[in-house]
């Protein structure tokens, strides 16, 4: 599912109109983003958790020349499903 079909599926869903539900969605993304750009956690219950952690600097290899490389730290996001949805898939 993308970014559109998921929008087509929030206006099913919720009687609102397409560019209704792209406004919600939107600010849904949007205030997932703020909240991690702060270092903050996004809970969602019976859904997942969204945070941030952080990824140390490393040597890296070039797949083309086989040489190293440095690989700067990063924050990189993560999501860990919660036991509802879990349970869902399974």
């Amino acid at each position: 599912m993308n970014k559109t079909e998921l929008i087509e599926h929030i206006a099913k869903q919720t009687d609102l109109s397409k560019a209704d539900a792209g406004r919600a969605l939107e600010a849904i993304i949007s205030g997932v983003k703020t909240t991690l750009k702060k270092g903050g956690t996004v809970s969602l219950l019976g859904f997942g958790s969204f945070s941030v952690t952080k990824r140390k600097a490393r040597t890296g290899l070039n797949p083309k020349t086989k040489e190293p490389i440095k690989i700067k730290a990063a924050k990189v996001p993560k999501f860990k499903p919660g036991k509802a949805l879990k349970d869902h898939l399974n």
